[in-house]
C-alpha cells in the first residue's frame, strides 16, 4: 500500500490484517525505481492506492502505478466514499499467478500471523526486510501504554509517516488500542502544527529531532495548550534540545529508543525519572550490553546494545545469513548499537552511536553522538545542525569531520564567512571536548540529507559534504575519498 498519512491508510492497514493478510507500507515519496525495488522483494498480491484520479501526475502514487505494471503487480484503488463505504476497485489485473485467498466465513488473525513486512532504515547498508506479527505489534503497543500512562481521554497529533513503525505503532495503533483517539493530517507542517493541536484539544505528540527543532523556531501560541508529555525517538536527542523543549513548552520530554526489529519501542524515559541523554529503562523489554562474543560486560562498560522480548521480530525475511548474525545465543537480538547502563540509579540505558559508524582514529573510538551534541551546545556560533563523522587518513585511519547548518544562513555564502565561523567553531570547542576529538574540518553546509523520518544518513554524509567543499572551491587534502566513494 502506498498512502500519506489519511483514513485511507488506517482503513486499508486494519482491514489487511483484519483478513489475515499483510501488509508492506510504501514511502508515498518514492520513485517508480525505488518501488519497483520493494515491489520485487516482497512479491505483493496487490498494492494497494488512492483514487489516482484525484491525484496529479508526478504524485507518488503514479509513480507507484507505474512500478506494479512495471512489476506486474495487480493494483486496485482504495476509496471511501461519503456514506462511509469502503471500496477496492482493480485498476491493473497484473501477470502474477498468486492470488488471494478468499475466505466464506470470517477467522480472525492468530497471533503469530505476520502483519506487517517493514524494511530497515538502510541508514548503514541495505534495507533488509523485518516481518511482524500481530502478537509482536500488540505487545509493543501495551508496552507504550504502560510506558505514558495512555489513557482513552488522550488525543494525540501524529507527526510522523504511516509507512514508518515509529508513526505506525506509537503514533497510531498504541492510543486506538487504548481507546484514545488521534489527529492525523497529511503530513507534518510546522504551519498548521500549533493550530491543529490547539483546535483538536491534543496533549501529546511523538517525533524525531528534526521535527523538535522546527517546532522550537516556530511561534508558540498563546496561551500554551496543556501537554502531557512530549516523546522523542528514531534519533539521537542532544541534551541542549532537550532542554530548550522543556523550557518552552513547559511539558516532561521523554526520550525513546526503538528500532523497527523490536516493533518499535525498546525502552523510553518516563516523566519521574527522565535524563537527558539517555533512553531509559526497557519497559516489557529486556536490555543487556554485550562484548563482541556475546559475554555481558558489567554496568557502566559500552557494548553492544541487545534486547529480547515479546515484541522482537524472529528474525528477517528471507535472509538466513543476516539471522545468523542478528541474534546471539538466547535469542538477544543485536542492536548494532553501542551504548551502557549507568551504574547509578535508575541505571538508565545511554546510547553513544552506532557500531559501524564509531570513528576510529589511532585505535581511539569516538562517538560522532557526542561531537554533534558539543557542536550544537556552543554559544558564539548558533548552530541548528550538525553531524560528524570518520574520513580516511593515512596516519591515523581516521580523523573527525564534521557539517554544520547555522542559523546565519549568510555565512554559507561567503567564503571568508564560512572561514571565519569554522576556526570559531573550533576555539569554541576546546575545553569541552578532548583535542583529538575536535573536528580537522568543519563544512558549513545549508542542509544536511536525512532519511524520509528524519534520520541522518551518515554513510552517505562525508561523500556529499567532501562534495560540496570541493564545488566551494577548498582545498581537501591528499586525493581522499576518489577511492572509497
Amino acid at each position: 500500500m502506498s498512502f500519506v498519512n489519511s483514513l485511507e491508510f488506517v482503513v486499508g492497514f486494519i482491514g489487511t490484517g483484519a483478513t489475515r493478510a499483510i501488509s508492506a507500507p510504501l514511502n508515498p515519496a518514492y520513485t517508480t525505481p525505488e518501488v519497483e525495488f520493494y515491489l520485487k522483494d516482497t512479491n505483493p498480491v496487490l498494492l494497494l492506492l488512492p483514487q489516482i484520479s484525484d491525484l496529479p501526475p508526478g504524485s507518488g502514487a503514479a509513480a507507484a502505478l507505474q512500478a506494479a505494471i512495471n512489476c506486474g503487480v495487480r493494483t486496485g484503488e482504495l476509496v471511501i466514499e461519503g456514506n462511509g463505504r469502503v471500496s477496492v476497485k482493480v485498476i491493473h489485473t497484473g501477470r502474477s499467478t498468486k492470488s488471494a485467498k478468499r475466505h466464506e466465513e470470517k477467522i480472525s488473525p492468530k497471533p503469530s500471523d505476520i502483519a506487517l513486512v517493514l524494511h530497515t532504515s538502510g541508514t548503514t547498508g541495505r534495507p533488509k526486510s523485518v516481518p511482524l506479527s500481530h502478537h509482536n505489534l500488540l505487545t509493543t503497543c501495551g508496552n507504550v501504554v504502560r510506558t505514558y500512562d495512555l489513557a482513552p481521554t488522550d488525543r494525540g497529533y501524529l507527526v510522523m509517516p504511516l509507512f514508518h513503525v515509529h508513526g505506525l505503532l506509537a503514533g497510531l495503533l498504541t492510543p486506538l488500542s487504548k481507546g484514545a483517539s488521534v489527529v492525523v493530517p497529511p503530513k507534518f507542517s510546522a504551519a498548521h502544527f500549533w493550530k491543529d493541536f490547539v483546535a483538536w484539544g491534543c496533549n501529546w505528540y511523538t517525533a524525531v529531532p528534526t521535527i523538535h527543532m522546527i517546532l522550537l523556531n516556530t511561534p508558540v501560541p498563546n496561551p500554551l495548550p496543556k501537554i502531557k508529555f512530549i516523546r522523542s525517538c528514531s534519533a539521537s536527542l542532544p541534551p541542549v534540545i532537550f532542554e530548550r523543549l522543556e523550557s518552552t513548552f513547559h511539558a516532561p520530554v521523554l526520550e525513546a529508543y526503538a528500532m523497527t526489529e523490536a516493533a518499535h519501542q525498546i525502552s523510553s524515559n518516563v516523566p519521574a525519572t527522565r535524563l537527558a541523554g539517555t533512553v531509559g529503562l526497557g519497559i516489557g523489554t529486556e536490555i543487556s550490553i554485550r562484548d563482541d562474543r556475546g559475554r555481558e560486560v558489567p554496568q557502566g562498560a559500552e557494548g553492544e546494545v541487545c534486547v529480547r522480548g515479546e515484541n522482537v521480530t524472529q528474525g528477517y525475511w528471507a535472509n538466513d545469513a543476516a539471522n545468523a548474525e542478528a541474534f546471539w545465543e538466547g535469542r538477544w537480538f543485536r542492536t548494532g548499537d553501542q551504548g551502557l547502563i549507568l551504574p547509578t540509579p535508575p541505571h538508565s540505558l545511554r546510547l553513544t552511536g552506532r557500531i559501524k559508524e564509531l570513528i576510529n582514529r589511532g585505535g581511539e573510538k569516538i562517538s560522532p553522538l557526542e561531537i554533534d551534541a558539543a557542536l550544537l551546545a556552543l554559544k558564539s556560533v548558533s548552530v541548528k545542525e550538525a553531524v560528524a563523522f570518520g574520513v580516511e587518513d593515512p596516519k591515523y585511519g581516521e580523523i573527525v569531520w564534521a557539517g554544520v547548518v547555522l542559523a546565519d544562513e549568510s555565512v554559507y555564502r561567503s567564503k571568508a564567512k564560512r572561514e571565519a565561523a569554522e576556526k570559531e567553531l573550533k576555539r569554541e570547542l576546546e575545553g569541552k571536548i578532548a583535542k583529538f576529538k575536535i573536528p580537522e574540518r568543519i563544512i558549513i553546509t545549508p542542509s544536511i540529507p536525512k532519511t524520509a523520518t528524519g534520520k541522518i544518513q551518515r554513510r552517505h554524509i562525508k561523500v556529499e559534504l567532501v562534495k560540496l567543499a570541493r564545488e566551494q572551491g577548498e582545498h581537501v587534502k591528499g586525493d581522499w575519498p576518489k577511492a572509497k566513494l
